[in-house]
């Protein structure tokens, strides 16, 4: 006859942790910390946001109210500004400007950070470095010798004016070279033996393995020229010219600011670079960290 296995030290068990009941994780006092000052800092980024979208539903005579809540919410801002024709001109020159930019770089920076990884040349370490020096130079040193450039060959009130500065970035170069230095050899090699040109190796077998890369590249660059103000200023002086960030400026005059017409304008500007980075946020991060594993 089969022995019955004795039961009573595993009731004992069960009922002691009716009694007690489940054991509950501590929270210490550093991750508390981490959580407060992380909520902190969101809602400090945050407060901007919600203060910009509040005051485009209000009247001029509220804008200065200190409520988030408007007393008396209205359309009338989102109509004047929709209604505007320059705000169509400006909306059209910074999709514009942005989009083209962004392919340019996507295709230029990708092409100069592969041919940085996986050639092997004279001086490549220092064209290397001479190129990420560039991004020690502050902007506001580079307009006069941009606008003289514009000047001389044309340039002044046009689309290219506004993107030749941007159409190639030193941040991009050295994000793509990061993410080639991570591509295999042997991939690029099987490629050649397979008959396959630089160009095409670059294009059909390299690139498809650094998406990552160019998805984040492409979102860092569309949002800076997106948001570009300095330089747009100088090189455009027509209004018809203008990008959304320069022609909201002409919503503040001498005798008064319209506050409540500006903060509408920037919300709707905040609208395609807002979806854009919900779709896109994984690429950002991803592409952040992993910039910083060779090099």
């Amino acid at each position: 006859m089969t022995a019955l296995p004795d039961l009573a030290p595993r009731a004992g068990a069960e009922a002691l942790l009716r009694q007690t009941g489940p054991a509950r994780p501590r929270l210490g006092l550093g991750p508390a910390l981490r959580w407060l000052l992380l909520f902190a800092g969101g809602v400090v980024m945050v407060a901007p946001l919600a203060f910009m979208l509040s005051t485009s539903f209000k009247y001029p005579f509220e804008v200065y109210s200190l409520s988030l809540i408007p007393e008396e919410p209205t359309l009338d801002n989102y109509r004047a500004v929709l209604g505007d024709r320059r705000f169509g001109w400006w909306f059209y020159n910074s999709l514009l400007v942005a989009t083209l930019t962004t392919i340019s770089n996507v295709f230029w920076d990708s092409l100069v950070g592969y041919t940085l990884a996986k050639f092997r040349f004279r001086f490549r370490q220092v064209v290397f470095v001479a190129i990420l020096s560039t991004l020690m130079i502050p902007t506001e040193m580079l307009v006069i010798p941009w606008y003289l450039m514009s000047q001389q060959l044309g340039w002044l009130n046009t689309h290219w004016g506004i993107m030749f500065p941007g159409l190639m970035t030193a941040f991009g170069v050295f994000l793509m070279r990061q993410f080639f230095l991570t591509v295999p050899d042997d991939f690029l090699e099987a490629a050649r033996i397979d008959g396959l040109n630089e160009f095409q190796i670059w294009w059909r077998i390299a690139m498809p393995l650094v998406r990552p890369a160019l998805a984040a590249l492409a979102i860092f660059v569309f949002l800076g020229n997106w948001t570009a103000f300095i330089w747009p200023l100088i090189v455009t002086n027509s209004q018809r010219m203008y990008t959304l960030p320069v022609g909201l400026t002409t919503f503040s005059v001498e005798q008064s600011v319209q506050w409540e017409l500006i903060m509408t304008g920037a919300a709707i500007s905040v609208l395609p670079t807002l979806i854009v980075f919900l779709l896109f946020q994984r690429f950002i991060i991803r592409g952040v960290v992993m910039a910083g594993l060779k090099g």
